[in-house]
């Protein structure tokens, strides 16, 4: 009778230990599943945060499209000796439109930005220019456009460096690499560019 109980006890005691023993890998896949998710989550949030703040900077760019066709139609009637810039311009508007990804339109925008300068420029020789009212409310709204595309600009590279250094550190890139995120570009407008940023003194 002794013998029976010490073997009930010991199977027990077998049967307790084996079922812990199983315990230990689903909860160790619990763990890591917790953590995936936890990470996939934060790569969620910060790739959105980025997106939210592509959206700024695009919609201050296509403030500064809308206005650039007005502002052609509004000096090209003066400016007779300059209608390959107009025409430059008009291209460089269309190409931004068109552009495929964030480092191509930034170049494109750079360059725009160097050609509208060119254009503010050249239009201080032109007297009839000066005391246009529609031409001067055009340029002092690009002009509050161009600083409001860089703030939004300085804004949107923080949250894409934020997320870039998420992506590459370690574990980081291997779950980033595992759930297909990838580093977002940088909007790039050098510093010659920023200096020639409009700035309207007609």
């Amino acid at each position: 009778m002794r013998m029976n109980h010490r073997v009930v006890i010991f199977d027990s005691f077998s049967s307790n230990k084996h079922r812990d023993l199983m315990l230990v890998p689903i909860i160790i896949v619990s763990v890591v599943a917790a953590w995936l998710a936890a990470l996939y989550n934060r790569f969620v949030r910060a790739r959105n945060l980025t997106k939210e703040a592509w959206g700024g900077i695009d919609a201050q760019l296509k403030r500064r499209h809308d206005l650039i066709p007005r502002l052609v139609e509004a000096v090209k009637g003066s400016m007779d000796f300059e209608k390959g810039l107009l025409v430059e311009v008009t291209s460089l508007r269309t190409q931004s439109l068109s552009a495929g990804s964030v480092r191509q339109r930034g170049a494109v925008e750079q360059a725009l930005s160097s050609s509208l300068h060119s254009l503010f420029a050249i239009a201080e020789a032109y007297p009839e220019l000066k005391s246009n009212q529609n031409i001067l409310d055009l340029q002092r709204n690009l002009s509050e456009t161009e600083d409001q595309i860089q703030l939004a600009r300085r804004y949107y590279n923080g949250t894409v460096r934020d997320f870039n250094t998420r992506i590459q550190m370690f574990p980081n890139n291997l779950v980033a690499s595992m759930f297909g995120f990838k580093e977002a570009e940088y909007f790039e407008l050098n510093a010659e560019a920023e200096r020639t940023a409009p700035d309207i003194k007609l």
